[in-house]
């Protein structure tokens, strides 16, 4: 299994619910890159994504089932999430996104962008800062009456985030110093990058998470060895 394909992915949907759903190119991967497309008061906003045949189309049915005015605007949530977010923006004519603190991701796109405030100003989605330091820059959008959050890189569901009898697992690089202050958050739903999201009761899964990032951190890592080693 590849940790990260290349060519045409696919349209492979997960999470969908009546607030927008999410799509994983490449589910053979290791790294299960998932992208997201919420619908808000402003239209659709499509998360981090990675393009693939008829995304298009599947936005323009999403959009009409979940009510949302086509396309509004493409987000960046990661300073290395940059992925597919240009291309798929100017097709739609839209900006693309990015927090005004994140560094080094809006001068790199070849396509209009805006602060990702101002694109989320009128939407029950608020910007929150989680990560933000010179090596990682990282945001999440919530939505705190839907109990939403979308969150591209702390939390994952794949295998090389988990450790044994974990659900949702810490991001191996922040075991040992994990962003605590999410567990101050009431999220039913959570989206992450990296695998399907947690349809339900996410904050219980996220404050567990959270609490065991260092305890279960040796199991993780001896994992993580023992299957790369065989």
């Amino acid at each position: 299994m590849p940790m990260k394909s290349s060519g045409a992915g696919s349209l492979n949907e997960v999470n969908r619910w009546d607030g927008g759903a999410s799509w994983i190119a490449y589910p053979e991967e290791e790294m299960q890159r998932a992208s997201h497309a919420v619908a808000t008061e402003a239209g659709l906003v499509v998360v981090d994504p990675v393009d693939v045949p008829d995304l298009d189309e599947w936005l323009a049915d999403l959009a009409a089932d979940t009510g949302a005015d086509g396309v509004a605007g493409v987000a960046v949530l990661l300073d290395r999430h940059k992925r597919d977010s240009a291309a798929i923006a100017k097709r739609h004519g839209v900006p693309v996104g990015v927090p005004s603190w994140m560094s080094g991701v809006a001068g790199d796109l070849d396509a209009r962008t805006t602060d990702l405030a101002d694109l989320l100003a009128d939407t029950s989605y608020e910007v929150r800062r989680v990560i933000d330091n010179p090596f990682w820059q990282e945001a999440g959008m919530y939505d705190p009456d839907a109990e939403v959050l979308v969150l591209p890189e702390v939390f994952g569901t794949v295998d090389y985030y988990c450790a044994p009898s974990e659900q949702l697992g810490v991001h191996p690089m922040l075991r040992l110093t994990p962003p605590k202050k999410l567990k101050r958050l009431d999220v039913e739903r959570l989206l992450v990058g990296h695998g399907e999201g947690v349809a339900e009761d996410a904050d219980d899964l996220i404050r567990t998470a959270l609490r065991k990032a260092t305890t279960n951190a040796p199991g993780l890592y001896i994992s993580t060895v023992k299957n790369a080693l065989f």
